[in-house]
């Protein structure tokens, strides 16, 4: 009996030995991780962007010879009338710009290529000086067709001028 008591009493004494130690591995892991959370709080902030502004745009009264430079190239932006409203369609330059799909309607009036469906060079104004297309020729069905890719316009893009025939001197 004398032996249990004895060994008992050294494996108190080293116990006692052991939780006196600061450094014990549940310590150390603790440490580290107050101080990864005090970091996180403490390290500066890269400081918030905020999102660039778009430059304002002025309100102009294009003619047909007037908006054609407004086609993408040389890096202008892409403007295009629909009804006698100019959008800007810059941001959809992979569409309505060179090389795009669409890129016969930049710079000029789309509303009969639109209205239509047709994407030909014979649906655009040959006389950029004569008057603006009245579209009085239209059917039904194809000014509804007009309509709603005027109100798609008016969604995603900005209306910067309007359309209007050039004065006879």
């Amino acid at each position: 009996m004398e032996y249990v008591e004895k060994r008992v009493a050294q494996e108190a004494a080293k116990g006692a030995e052991a939780t006196n130690s600061l450094f014990t591995p549940l310590n150390l892991m603790l440490l580290s991780l107050f101080l990864y959370t005090v970091y996180s709080f403490v390290k500066p902030q890269a400081p918030a962007a905020l999102p660039k502004e778009e430059p304002a745009v002025v309100f102009k009264t294009f003619t047909p010879r007037t908006l054609l430079p407004f086609n993408g190239e040389n890096n202008m932006p892409v403007y295009l009338a629909v009804r006698g409203r100019v959008f800007d369609v810059t941001r959809g330059r992979n569409f309505y710009g060179p090389g795009g799909p669409y890129a016969n309607f930049a710079g000029r009036d789309a509303s009969r290529g639109l209205a239509c469906g047709s994407f030909d060079e014979e649906m655009l104004t040959k006389d950029l000086g004569g008057p603006l297309d009245t579209l009085a020729d239209l059917g039904r069905d194809e000014l509804e067709a007009l309509q709603g890719w005027e109100e798609r316009f008016s969604e995603k893009y900005l209306v910067v001028g309007k359309l209007v025939a050039e004065e006879k001197e």
